[in-house]
């Protein structure tokens, strides 16, 4: 279910040309009517009533035209695994579980996120993400012999199946997800 924003921030009309902005007609425009800005993408303009339809509370549905992320639909985020919640996450999953070791000040971690997150959209349902910051929870990578980083491994009934070390292309990665499905 889509959540309702409270708040659109739009960038100063000098940086968008004004040819590719369409505005509302004015106060008489029909509230089923879209507003299109082509600077956005993953925004729609939805009336009272089709808000309504998608089972909002009706403190929010009756409050007429609202804008909706439509992208939080298909949104899967990669959750942070610790040492806490380590076992019931990725040793007891039913589906095999990619994990990325990471730190915030590794370079090539940040050039491998885009890739892992796009896996967990890709294998959605079929393989399970997550990441271990090894600076929040160094006991995992020490366990786990994690020497390098970015490290991801494909664990499967709670047993390593693989190891790929450093930032490789998403092609590697989706190699060794594969054998595992």
């Amino acid at each position: 279910m889509p959540g309702v924003m409270e708040t659109l921030t739009i960038p100063r009309a000098s940086s968008i040309p004004s040819s590719s902005l369409l505005l509302p007609a004015g106060p008489t425009r029909s509230c089923q009517d879209s507003v299109k800005y082509s600077a956005f993408r993953g925004l729609k303009s939805h009336s009272a009533h089709s808000l309504a339809s998608k089972r909002l509370p009706p403190r929010l549905a009756r409050r007429g035209s609202r804008i909706v992320c439509e992208a939080q639909e298909t949104a899967v985020e990669v959750a942070a695994v610790t040492d806490s919640n380590w076992k019931s996450l990725v040793l007891d999953s039913g589906l095999p579980v990619l994990v990325e070791f990471w730190a915030p000040w590794c370079g090539p971690c940040g050039m491998i996120h885009p890739t892992i997150d796009k896996l967990a959209k890709v294998y959605a349902g079929k393989l399970k993400c997550f990441k271990v910051n090894t600076d929040v929870s160094p006991s995992i990578a020490t366990r786990y012999g994690i020497r390098s980083i970015p490290t991801v491994i494909i664990y499967k009934n709670g047993d390593e199946k693989d190891t790929i070390i450093g930032a490789v292309p998403e092609s590697a990665l989706v190699t060794s997800i594969e054998k595992f499905m």
